[in-house]
């Protein structure tokens, strides 16, 4: 009976978030053409994709071996096709079934794997790096903690999040899957309460700042253990 009240729960913890997103690429909120999937600017833009790629692929090509890199929210797959090749296995992760689908189709290599999961709920799978490129940002306070207590077993995690211009208060809860905390004016700090993510290093890889005032996209890369 406690298992079957545990999945329930679990189910419908899970369903809304999952509805929200599949949605975006059905009703094609983030943009794109009919004939596609699309992530949206943050994911194709040149000025926001290139500057991107190249600070992860400097840090993946600093290890005298190639590791293994878990992309947990992967979404149209744009960015992380140019990262595969730098890596020992890239395991792409999105919440969108109809999505992964199309991505397995469409990516292929020895070393590159895909899985429609809820990483607030399921499983992740095992890794060196987690990435996790403004995906938090989508999401409630309530997933993005679930979230943050399973990436222990990653002894690196790279961050990029949407913050505002000048001061903001933090961590200002959202329901996940409807905007962001942008419209709040507010963005994500997970070493801040409520989350006070653990860490041994900080750094800073990457901020662009966007025109007109909408803030800066910041990539941070914090080493666990």
């Amino acid at each position: 009976m406690k298992k079957k009240e545990s999945e329930t729960k679990k189910i419908k913890t899970a369903w809304p978030t999952k509805m929200a997103m599949a949605q975006v690429y059905e009703m094609k909120l983030w943009g794109g053409n009919s004939a596609s999937f699309y992530s949206g600017a943050g994911s194709h833009a040149p000025e926001i994709v290139n500057p991107y790629i190249d600070a992860v692929t400097s840090f993946l090509t600093a290890f005298e071996s190639p590791i293994v890199v878990c992309d947990l929210g992967c979404g149209d797959f744009n960015v992380g096709k140019k990262l595969v090749k730098y890596t020992k296995n890239y395991t792409a992760v999105d919440i969108v079934t109809d999505l992964i689908e199309h991505n397995k189709k469409q990516f292929k290599a020895e070393n590159l794997e895909f899985y429609c999961l809820d990483i607030a709920v399921d499983e992740l799978p095992l890794g060196d790096c987690a990435l996790l490129r403004q995906v938090l940002q989508h999401l409630s306070n309530a997933e993005v903690q679930n979230i943050l207590c399973k990436l222990s077993g990653f002894k690196y995690v790279i961050i990029t999040e949407h913050l505002p211009d000048g001061d903001f208060i933090c961590n200002t809860d959202i329901i996940s899957g409807q905007g962001t905390r942008l419209k709040k004016h507010s963005g994500l700090n997970v070493l801040a309460p409520p989350f006070n993510l653990k860490i041994t290093a900080e750094k800073q890889l990457l901020s662009i700042t966007l025109k007109e005032g909408k803030g800066s996209i910041v990539t941070t890369l914090y080493t666990l253990f």
